[in-house]
């Protein structure tokens, strides 16, 4: 670590560079939702107007300036984009630029992520309840130590060949979960297996003799009641063992666990649905503790949770949220969700082609939890120095 100097960070990487991008123009804008907790990709974009926002180009750095984002992972670099292109997105982000010559953008990303650097930024949020914004101006002052840039390129290229595989692994489960929406779809939505079978009108419309329309609850069993949030003074107290989940991700991991299976976390209020109206959900399996965010629900009468999952991934939740400032889906509006009710044999010839796919997502989530906590558990050593990097 002979070799590191102090520097302040606005000396060695650029904040919110300038860039010029006209307004009225049709450009690709990364929504805050396209940023996934802890994830260096970028999940998505859209072709929106320009009408003002955060500018960056390929190889900066976008953190969330803004509570609960920030506390919640929200960080990603930019990769997306075609050479030379400007995208936008939310003004709730900051924009972070490496230095030519000076400082390595992959490096940049992961100094923004290493858990020194987030702590000050939490810490530096001002502003009332609920809107708290990182003050910049405590970031561009701080003095960091920093390595030699061919040494922040070799610490860039071991953190990144992990975070390489953690994205090969989502992809892949992304590619699953399109096979069993294909099977889904097949079998619940165009009836394919059954064509050859009469059929009768539903509220559904068209649908096989012998089934019946049920809504949500007569297949989704809620586990509400046992949730039980944890403050983060609680949970800074904790040692990080098991995920606690939020409405929509992994908000931290804590000491103890609550439920210990395979369970389907739906939005329930804050953020409950994207922008093309479909629910938030999370799959998930092991031990683990939700807050009170998310409801808690399995399977039941014939359907899986695996089937579950497949049913609401296709389910427009648009009309059943309420709540102008605060979105909320009621348990008393999830029975407003009409879904098919099938013989118990159909579903478990149906479980049968999809339990393959499930198993093969579960054993993609353990290897990105296994590097993922590889990864947070080099990161700070390696931005610290206490790691000899040849």
């Amino acid at each position: 670590m002979s070799e590191w100097k102090t520097y302040r960070l606005s000396d060695v990487v650029q904040f919110n560079p300038a860039e010029r991008l006209s307004k009225g123009a049709i450009a690709k804008k990364v929504a805050m939702e396209h940023l996934q907790p802890f994830t260096r990709a970028i999940s998505g974009y859209e072709l929106a107007v320009y009408s003002g926002g955060s500018k960056f180009r390929n190889g900066d750095t976008l953190m969330a300036r803004i509570t609960p984002c920030l506390e919640n992972g929200k960080t990603a670099y930019v990769s997306f984009l075609d050479n030379g292109e400007v995208g936008f997105g939310s003004t709730e982000y900051i924009v972070f630029r490496s230095i030519e010559g000076v400082t390595d953008s992959k490096f940049v990303y992961y100094f923004v992520t290493s858990p020194w650097f987030r702590n000050i930024a939490i810490k530096s949020m001002v502003g009332s309840s609920g809107r708290q914004r990182v003050q910049q101006s405590v970031l561009e002052n701080l003095e960091v130590n920093i390595p030699p840039l061919e040494e922040q390129k070799r610490i860039a290229v071991i953190l990144g060949a992990l975070d390489d595989k953690i994205e090969l692994n989502r992809r892949i489960n992304a590619n699953l979960e399109e096979q069993a929406q294909a099977l889904f779809k097949s079998w619940f939505v165009d009836f394919e297996p059954f064509r050859d079978s009469p059929f009768v009108d539903s509220e559904l419309g068209k649908i096989p003799k012998g089934w019946k329309v049920g809504n949500l609850l007569d297949i989704a069993e809620l586990f509400d009641v046992k949730r039980k949030p944890l403050s983060s003074r609680e949970r800074e107290k904790m040692q990080k063992i098991y995920p606690y989940y939020g409405a929509t991700s992994i908000m931290d991991f804590v000491d103890n666990y609550i439920f210990d299976g395979i369970y389907l976390l739906m939005g329930e209020d804050g953020s409950v649905a994207n922008i093309q109206g479909f629910p938030y959900l999370q799959y998930v399996f092991g031990k683990f503790w939700p807050n009170n965010h998310a409801h808690v629900m399995q399977g039941k009468n014939g359907y899986t949770t695996e089937m579950l999952h497949c049913l609401l991934l296709r389910k427009n939740i648009t009309s059943i949220v309420t709540g102008a400032v605060q979105p909320k889906i009621s348990q008393t509006n999830m029975r407003k969700i009409l879904v098919p009710l099938p013989p118990y044999k159909i579903c478990s010839d149906f479980v049968e082609l999809i339990n393959p796919i499930y198993s093969a997502r579960r054993n993609a989530e353990k290897e990105i939890f296994n590097l993922s906590a590889l990864r947070d558990t080099l990161l700070p050593k390696l931005m610290a120095g206490e790691i000899a990097i040849e």
